[in-house]
């Protein structure tokens, strides 16, 4: 049954590895990755620093948990692991928007408006950046760890690979977010009226990677942490041994 789910259409076979790799990823962690970005990109929308050359959002506070997360998982179970999780994190913050759009139609209360509403050009662009950024991250990742031949396990490797794939992608996601939902959907009717410059843009994404790229380097022992827990206690062994049974990169 297994083979033919495996060997079946692709829809088949793309279902059955999400829920296997959902029963193998303690759901603890994902519970709190899913939850991570929903608050991330929600935090987004508003702007904490406003100065000529920088600009900072509230989702900095939380971002980094996101992409600690996935470090973790591209380490342990492999980067299409983490690249579900995260396209799995997106249809969840979707369908959290969707909820929030619905009760800010129903009921007429301008407070409830304003904290649900007119989320569309925040949802877009938060979107496409973290779909890039988490793509970014997560490959980088696992392409580093191939630099680590003789000790692909050890902390220098783990290390490498997180700072790595989190300077870049936090720029990445940084710019994208910022550019998209400040710079070109204000010209949009319906969007959130909020702007930055240019300068701003590129600010806020230096800014948030070296602050993100700090707390990485701050709680990454913790992740390193966990990898090595989860590998001697045979963690997520049915994903692995259907889907990557040489072991993550």
């Amino acid at each position: 049954m297994n083979t033919e789910r495996r060997n079946g259409p692709w829809p088949v076979r793309a279902r059955h590895m999400l829920s296997t790799l959902l029963r193998s990823v303690p759901a603890g962690v994902t519970a709190a990755f899913l939850a991570a970005v929903v608050a991330m990109n929600f935090l987004a929308r508003y702007t904490l620093v406003s100065l000529p050359y920088l600009a900072l959002n509230a989702g900095i506070f939380v971002s980094w948990v996101t992409f600690l997360l996935m470090d973790v998982v591209t380490r342990h179970y492999g980067a299409r692991a983490a690249n579900i999780l995260s396209l799995l994190a997106v249809a969840v913050n979707l369908a959290y928007t969707l909820v929030c759009l619905v009760i800010s139609r129903i009921w007429s209360y301008p407070a409830l408006d304003s904290f649900v509403g007119g989320q569309w050009s925040i949802l877009l662009a938060s979107t496409i950046a973290y779909i890039a950024s988490a793509l970014a991250n997560n490959g980088l990742n696992e392409l580093i760890g191939t630099l680590f031949r003789n000790d692909p396990d050890g902390k220098a490797a783990f290390a490498a690979r997180s700072y790595g794939s989190t300077l870049l992608s936090q720029i990445v996601d940084n710019f994208l977010f910022v550019w998209l939902a400040f710079v070109v959907f204000p010209n949009i009717p319906g969007a959130l009226p909020v702007r930055w410059t240019m300068a701003q843009c590129i600010g806020c994404s230096l800014t948030c990677a070296m602050f993100e790229l700090a707390t990485e380097i701050v709680f990454s022992p913790i992740g390193y942490y966990v990898v090595k827990k989860w590998r001697a206690e045979g963690i997520g062994r049915e994903y692995i041994s259907k889907y990557c049974p040489h072991g993550a990169v």
